[in-house]
């Protein structure tokens, strides 16, 4: 059975493209084949092959499908910006009906393990009245939330899966990524948000040294995720 998830997060900054390829990289220890798109991402740099952001490569990294740049990443800004300021400024348009198309020939390739990355939070702006989280709901797939663990990260993490049910997507999982490990009462806070999400936790990723895929694999388990 094929398994599709929307990553999203509690802010930007908060580890999310380190999670998700550390959960691309655990699907392939377990023989799944994988899939994934950054539909949307700003901050990229200019190359010899056009712009690539690193995040976006990051993930390309960990597919074992043979994909294309373009088809990971459609629509890539050079400002390191809110997406719909980027676009804004080179006159793209950009909304829904742009991002829905490549998405979905991602998923239509049928990955055993394929992630959705979207760009800061669950409610990041796209054109007009659109958000990015509306992708989600036009997708409608199930949803990872990284939770970067610092101080205010259980406000962020309720009001983000209050709004994910609001939106009428399922919460999946969640993952604990202690970006800031001098956090006060950092066992209490982790306790506190594994009683109030109402989903699993699928891992707690401590600070690492050097957080490549391999050693964030080692701290998450795809076996929580709901219906998995």
């Amino acid at each position: 059975m094929t398994q599709a998830y929307f990553v999203t997060g509690t802010d930007t900054e908060i580890g999310k493209t380190t999670i998700a390829a550390g959960l691309l990289h655990a699907a392939r220890l377990q023989g799944l084949s994988t899939a994934a798109a950054k539909p949307v991402a700003s901050g990229c740099m200019r190359t010899a092959d056009g712009l690539r952001n690193d995040d976006a490569l990051a993930l390309l990294a960990q597919c074992s499908l043979p994909l294309r740049y373009e088809e990971v990443n459609p629509l890539a800004f050079e400002p390191a910006i809110a997406p719909h300021l980027a676009a804004r400024e080179v006159a793209i348009k950009l909304d829904v009906a742009s991002l829905l198309q490549p998405v979905r020939a991602i998923l239509a390739k049928g990955a055993d393990f394929s992630l959705v990355e979207g760009a800061g939070g669950w409610r990041v702006p796209l054109g007009g009245e659109e958000n990015l989280s509306d992708l989600a709901i036009a997708l409608g797939i199930p949803v990872i939330l990284v939770v970067g663990v610092r101080l205010g990260c259980i406000n962020h993490a309720l009001l983000s899966a209050e709004a994910i049910e609001r939106d009428g997507l399922k919460l999946a999982g969640w993952v604990a990524n202690i970006v800031e490990p001098k956090t006060s009462r950092l066992e209490e806070n982790l306790a506190t948000l594994s009683e109030r999400l109402p989903a699993p936790c699928l891992g707690r990723v401590p600070h690492l040294g050097k957080a490549t895929p391999a050693a964030v694999s080692e701290h998450l388990n795809l076996e929580l995720l709901a219906d998995w």
